[in-house]
């Protein structure tokens, strides 16, 4: 029985052994990343030699967000894939990033430091004691005269100074050098937190009659990934096109850094259902309440906004400006890719790297738009007809006009119109006035009912050197009851919306015209209710 167990062990170590020879531990380097919405796909090449037989290839420092269902991995070449198998190393972690091994090194150099300080503080201390012991002997020894003592203690004196001050100035330099060493050790633990990744790998079982040379390609998908658009949105004049500049805000914390690859855009979004939706039964009942408990505290959620460039850009260079990348764009039936031509090294810190991935020029039929019952201002919009072959999406934008920052603005493509409308901002250089005619505003009972009378003045002038082009937007109440009734009095031309309560005026005004539109509305109530009217 002993001699069948020493057999077995040393079969089963003989089967570990020579299955260790067959894990062959491979480099490929990372060539191509697609970046989602939310994610990225990474793409890895490399050549292989392969043995005759059944060998594992271990593709290992890949980052440990990897999604297991997504990884594909092709050969060619005269040889076989058998598995893939897909799994984090937790005793091997990543390498570490530039920027960390550089504060190590540093840290490194001061520890050196403070151990050159501490064996000069050693052999000073040594020193000391070796005055201190030769005092005792000369002092009990020696008959000195009064000038051969003073002349011994001035010596020892000086001896003991020189030794004490040497000490006290290293031991300052030594806490020093260990305030930086805890600063920068603070740094790392900052960047890494307080434990290191896994290293993901990938192992591929190939399989050989003869040994060849190959090429084997992976790809997979990584979470902590992704990008989102933001766009700068210039008007020179408003007599010019408009002219877009369209960014990708590219993002990464997968724990591997993206050196010199190739980035593709991607507004796919290939992990929700692409199956078409089911209508079960829609069962109904009658409708009882749930009993209501009520909390102790409530709290609101604050919603965190990515940060975007600040108003330090807002002036364009008056030269020509520099040319944007190479990009190329793809156009599928469903989604939308840019391929940048120039590759890009992104680090893994969750910092946003901006790339400009293309530039358009669009006629626009320009407009300002005021509601002086909001806002004493008037903005400046766009209108494009053909929006929806420039391949844009839905994001932030920074707004210029006249080569001036004027503010921040929000693209939005989801509307369901032929026109996309741009806000480019409020003109100081039209003035807008709304203010209420005491004259034309009175409270009235007669019998049962009572009638409020509200009468605006609203004036528009145009201290620009051009005829300009304004919408007008006001509105009166709307009744929701029967015993309520609304009554425009005076609208000068405006039209009115009467579901929405909302009057319009298409204005036309010209250099240093001003013009006065008039707005009255009452309101029949019975006396006895009270209504908020202003």
């Amino acid at each position: 029985m002993k001699k069948l167990l020493i057999i077995s062990t040393l079969l089963i170590s003989t089967i570990m052994y020579a299955s260790a020879d067959n894990v062959r531990d491979i480099k490929a380097g990372l060539k191509h990343v697609t970046v989602y919405p939310d994610r990225a796909q990474l793409t890895h090449e490399t050549t292989v030699d392969i043995p005759a037989g059944k060998s594992v290839l271990k593709l290992g420092g890949l980052s440990p967000y990897i999604d297991a269902q997504s990884i594909q991995v092709k050969g060619y070449g005269d040889f076989m894939i058998l598995s893939v198998n897909h799994q984090n190393n937790y005793l091997e972690n990543l390498e570490e990033l530039p920027e960390i091994k550089s504060i190590r090194n540093q840290i490194e150099d001061l520890q050196l430091k403070v151990e050159d300080e501490k064996a000069a503080i050693s052999i000073l201390k040594e020193k000391e004691a070796f005055l201190v012991a030769n005092r005792a002997i000369l002092v009990k020894e020696t008959t000195f005269s009064v000038e051969q003592l003073k002349s011994v203690m001035d010596l020892y004196t000086s001896n003991m100074d020189q030794v004490t001050m040497s000490v006290l100035k290293k031991t300052r330099l030594i806490k020093d050098y260990e305030k930086q060493i805890a600063a920068f050790q603070q740094q790392i633990n900052d960047k890494i937190g307080k434990q290191k990744l896994p290293s993901g790998e990938i192992s591929v079982s190939v399989s050989s009659e003869k040994p060849v040379s190959g090429k084997m390609t992976f790809a997979y998908v990584v979470s902590n990934a992704g990008w989102y658009p933001s766009y700068d949105i210039r008007v020179d004049d408003i007599t010019k096109p408009v002219n877009i500049f369209f960014k990708a805000n590219v993002f990464q914390n997968t724990g591997v850094e993206w050196k010199d690859v190739k980035l593709s855009f991607s507004n796919a979004t290939p992990w929700v259902a692409g199956d078409v939706p089911i209508l079960y039964p829609w069962f109904i009942d009658y409708y009882t309440p749930s009993p209501i408990y009520r909390s102790k505290a409530a709290g609101a959620a604050k919603s965190q906004v990515p940060m975007m460039e600040t108003a330090a850009d807002a002036m364009m260079a008056k030269e020509a400006e520099a040319a944007s990348i190479t990009v190329e764009k793809q156009v599928g039936e469903t989604t939308i890719t840019f391929d940048i031509a120039i590759p890009y090294s992104v680090a893994s810190d969750g910092k946003v790297q901006t790339i400009e991935i293309q530039r358009t020029t669009s006629p626009a039929e320009y407009k300002y738009v005021t509601v002086p019952k909001i806002s004493p201002l008037a903005y400046l919009t766009g209108s494009i007809t053909d929006w929806e072959k420039q391949s844009l999406m839905s994001g932030e934008a920074t707004l210029y006009f006249e080569n001036t920052f004027v503010g921040k603005s929000f693209l939005n493509v989801t509307q369901l119109t032929d026109t996309l409308t741009l806000s480019l901002g409020n003109d100081n250089s039209i003035l807008v006035k709304r203010e209420k005619r005491k004259d034309y505003t009175s409270k009235k009972i007669l019998g049962s009912n009572k009638t409020e009378t509200y009468s605006f003045l609203i004036t528009i002038k145009n201290n620009k050197a051009n005829l300009i082009k304004i919408s007008l937007n006001d509105q009166i109440p709307i009744s929701s009851n029967s015993g309520i009734t609304v009554d425009a009095t005076e609208l000068t031309g405006g039209k009115l919306n009467t579901q929405t309560g909302e009057v319009k005026w298409d204005l036309e005004i010209k250099p240093q015209e001003t013009k006065q539109i008039v707005l009255t509305y009452s309101v029949k109530y019975p006396k006895d209710k009270t209504i908020i009217l202003e």
